[in-house]
């Protein structure tokens, strides 16, 4: 049994796609992204999604300036806790990174990062489309581990 698949380009809203995102649908945070971009063509995979390795990189660039600040200096990334894929991300999307710090250790910082696309400028709507949890660890001009400076400072 062979399946016909009509593929949807970022402003190609059919009714049966948009009926399907609704539950998706969502709102952008209230606050400053720490990273807002729009992905190119040369980011994206022969089908037109932008590739998961860029989504990636975007997110540990936008989780380092919140770690950075909390950190008051260096940080090196030491673990992807988690990463889930919502939504496929294409071309003209204009993606929204929100970072924040949800704990921090001694030396560790860990961080989740909410990603959101904006789409079809025509008839705009958002949707989230990844989210993740990211650990860093502060580190001085030589790369080693230092303590982070205590928040009262």
């Amino acid at each position: 049994m062979a399946l016909a698949l009509r593929r949807a380009g970022p402003l190609d809203i059919s009714k049966e796609r948009a009926s399907t995102m609704s539950e998706h649908i969502a709102v952008l945070p209230d606050k400053q992204p720490a990273l807002r971009v729009m992905p190119m063509p040369a980011d994206a995979n022969q089908y037109g999604d932008i590739f998961g390795g860029w989504i990636m990189s975007q997110v540990d660039i936008a989780g380092a300036t919140v770690a950075m600040v909390r950190a008051r200096g260096r940080v090196a990334t030491v673990a992807v806790d988690s990463f889930v894929f919502n939504q496929p991300v294409s071309v003209g999307d204009v993606v929204s990174f929100f970072a924040e710090v949800i704990a921090s250790g001694r030396t560790s910082i860990k961080v989740n990062v909410e990603v959101f696309a904006e789409r079809n400028p025509e008839q705009p709507f958002t949707v989230k489309v990844t989210e993740a949890t990211l650990s860093y660890v502060a580190i001085n001009q030589q790369g080693a581990k230092r303590e982070l400076p205590s928040q009262k400072e």
